[in-house]
C-alpha cells in the first residue's frame, strides 16, 4: 500500500515505515500528526485518485526531528572586475516517519 501526499506544496510518494524529509513544519519530537492532503492511495488491486484530494483519506506520521539540509554554495564571479561573492545556505527540514495510511470506510 502506498500513497501520494501533498506536504508544504511538494508531493511525496510514501508507504508505511518510510522516513521522509519535508520543509520545516511545526511539531515536537515523538508526537503524531495527520497529513490530510492525500492525492492518491493504491492498495494491491484498488486505486483511489482524488480531485485534487481524497475526502476521508489520512496518512499518520510521527514527527522525529528538525534538521538542516546539506549546505549549498552560491558563488558569483565577474571576470576582469576583481569581483566575486560566496554565500552558503542550509534549508530547515523536518523528518517524519510514516506510520499508517487510512482510507475512510465510506470510500472502500
Amino acid at each position: 500500500m502506498y500513497a501520494i501526499v501533498n506536504v508544504g506544496s511538494k508531493q511525496y510518494n510514501v508507504k508505511p515505515g518510510d522516513i521522509i524529509q519535508v520543509e520545516k513544519i511545526k511539531g515536537t519530537p515523538g508526537k503524531s500528526l495527520s497529513l490530510n492532503k492525500v492525492m492518491l492511495i493504491s492498495d494491491e488491486d484498488k486505486l483511489e485518485i482524488g480531485t485534487p484530494f481524497i475526502k476521508g483519506a489520512e496518512v499518520t506520521a510521527e514527527f522525529i526531528a528538525d534538521i538542516k539540509s546539506r549546505k549549498t554554495i552560491s558563488y558569483k564571479y565577474r571576470r576582469r572586475k576583481s569581483w566575486h561573492t560566496k554565500k552558503g545556505h542550509r534549508q530547515l527540514l523536518s523528518r517524519l516517519e510514516i506510520k499508517k495510511i487510512r482510507l475512510s470506510e465510506a470510500k472502500v
